[in-house]
């Protein structure tokens, strides 16, 4: 069985999105995600411009590579958004994270949503994995995180995120509960919960409630991401006392 640590790594988006991240933060992210998280990252997450390095680094190593698209402020113009998407994927990203324009979904402005996300998946050609963030603390009725849900799917979406991280509010259960019974209703999607989850004990309650609406076996990196940086640091701390623990029954 895989424990807890393991599960949390094997789906974990290593992130580093500063506002002054430069080519060395990248090299350093992907360094961990190779040398000290052994390649079992889901994938890791950059800015557009840092991509490519993302993409030297990491080449033929089989990690995926995502790049934030219309980020963090989420804004209705979709030529930057695209221009996003193109550098990300001409640069050698395999997976875009897309912030919805959610200040105009909250004002009942659907149509430009909509506009919007026809763009992005058109953009996202071939197998390229579309994640829409819905910045879920910004939301925050119940309802209006349920349509947001809805409409991401029906247009395309091949995950759900719950925030940018930027947000005053980020991750919460709630807003992970509305969003993973909008994918169970839909019968198709991938969730990812992201912003504030710094330890495995927390990254388990997503888990958890994952297998309890789409049951178990559901909650792969397929279906299921945790984005975050200083989440490796307890992952590695976690399986690393269970290693000692181990030596110590062992006699060793």
């Amino acid at each position: 069985m895989t424990s807890d640590p393991e599960r949390v790594l094997q789906s974990l988006d290593l992130t580093s999105l500063g506002d002054n991240d430069t080519e060395c933060t990248v090299d350093d992210l992907c360094r961990r995600a190779l040398d000290d998280a052994g390649g079992r990252v889901a994938a890791v997450c950059v800015w557009p411009g840092l991509v490519s390095r993302a993409a030297h680094y990491l080449d033929r190593t089989g990690l995926r590579i995502a790049g934030v698209a219309n980020f963090p402020d989420g804004g209705t113009d979709a030529v930057p958004a695209l221009k996003d998407i193109e550098v990300i994927l001409e640069s050698g990203g395999d997976e875009v994270d897309v912030v919805l324009p959610y200040t105009e979904f909250l004002y009942g402005e659907r149509k430009v949503v909509v506009d919007f996300l026809k763009y992005c998946r058109r953009a996202c050609h071939g197998g390229t994995v579309l994640k829409v963030i819905l910045e879920t603390g910004v939301l925050e009725d119940a309802e209006m995180i349920a349509d947001a849900s809805r409409l991401a799917l029906g247009e395309g979406a091949d995950f759900i995120k719950t925030s940018t991280g930027k947000a005053a509010v980020s991750a919460t259960l709630p807003a992970a509960e509305i969003m993973l019974h909008a994918i169970r209703d839909a019968g198709h999607g991938g969730f990812k919960a992201a912003g504030g989850i710094r330890d495995v004990p927390t990254a388990m309650t997503y888990f958890s409630l994952a297998d309890e609406i789409l049951g178990d076996g559901w909650a792969t990196p397929n279906h299921f991401r945790i984005g975050a940086s200083g989440l490796l640091d307890d992952i590695l701390r976690r399986q690393s006392g269970s290693a000692s623990e181990t030596s110590q029954i062992a006699g060793y």
